[in-house]
């Protein structure tokens, strides 16, 4: 239904293409195709067909992975309300008491928020998109022929702890240095994928999450229902590792 609907816009921006005034990233792409064509140049993989699952990989991005990152940052404030606090306090120090909105040039100043944004995004998407082999390899032991289709397994290495110490514990603080400032790239820290297939919209994803959970944090107070159980942290598996619906209430500070 996604692609059939994708491949009919494209249809479309072919249709009303003005290739020396492209509109959006479909029309860039496209015009790239056109270009490639008349020069008789090797297209290097884009085609129409590949545009569809280039368009379908940002709304898989750039929507579902951040609403499931946000809704699991959420659960685990309610799960753990001393590091609600502790955000909190920290958004208090810099943006006041009243009801600023917190922007991305306060985002050096608030590490902490920082690092439990980080600590959630860890663990959120088991798998990495496709690779595959250039060449016929021997891993390990295994002979594994050229063009073979490789997915990465995110989530052990995500939750190793030979690279995370207690990795089921949630702990913004592994984020942080001595100084308390962001360490923002650990060695072992891949939730975005990896080499040269690495998710395209992690640096907008990480602004849009930023943005939206200091946000929420700013202006409310979560917690659960009263006499509610405390919900369960195993999640659905699927593109992203989505958590169980639960029902919060919110308190305006």
């Amino acid at each position: 239904m996604v692609t059939t609907v994708l491949r009919q816009e494209i249809n479309c921006h072919r249709e009303t293409l003005d290739r020396e005034n492209p509109r959006d990233f479909i029309d860039l792409i496209l015009n790239s195709i056109l270009n490639k064509q008349e020069t008789q140049e090797k297209t290097d993989g884009f085609t129409e067909e590949n545009v569809v699952f280039i368009v379908l990989d940002m709304f898989v991005a750039g929507i579902d992975s951040t609403t499931i990152t946000l809704r699991w940052g959420l659960l685990y404030m309610v799960l753990h309300p001393e590091e609600q606090q502790k955000v909190q306090a920290e958004l208090d120090s810099v943006l006041g008491t009243d009801h600023d909105v917190p922007t991305l040039a306060h985002r050096s100043q608030l590490p902490y928020t920082e690092a439990t944004i980080m600590e959630r995004i860890r663990a959120i998407a088991p798998l990495s998109v496709p690779h595959a082999t250039v060449q016929d390899t021997t891993f390990r032991g295994y002979d594994i022929p050229a063009k073979t289709q490789v997915i990465g397994n995110i989530w052990s290495a995500q939750m190793d702890s030979e690279f995370w110490p207690d990795p089921e514990r949630f702990d913004p603080r592994r984020f942080l240095d001595s100084d308390g400032k962001v360490v923002t790239r650990p060695e072992s820290f891949m939730p975005f994928s990896m080499d040269r297939r690495v998710c395209l919209g992690e640096q907008l994803a990480k602004m849009e999450l930023f943005l939206l959970f200091s946000s929420l944090l700013k202006h409310f107070t979560f917690k659960l229902p009263e006499g509610a159980p405390a919900p369960s942290t195993v999640g659905t598996m699927g593109i992203g590792l989505k958590p169980q619906t639960v029902k919060l209430c919110l308190t305006l500070r």
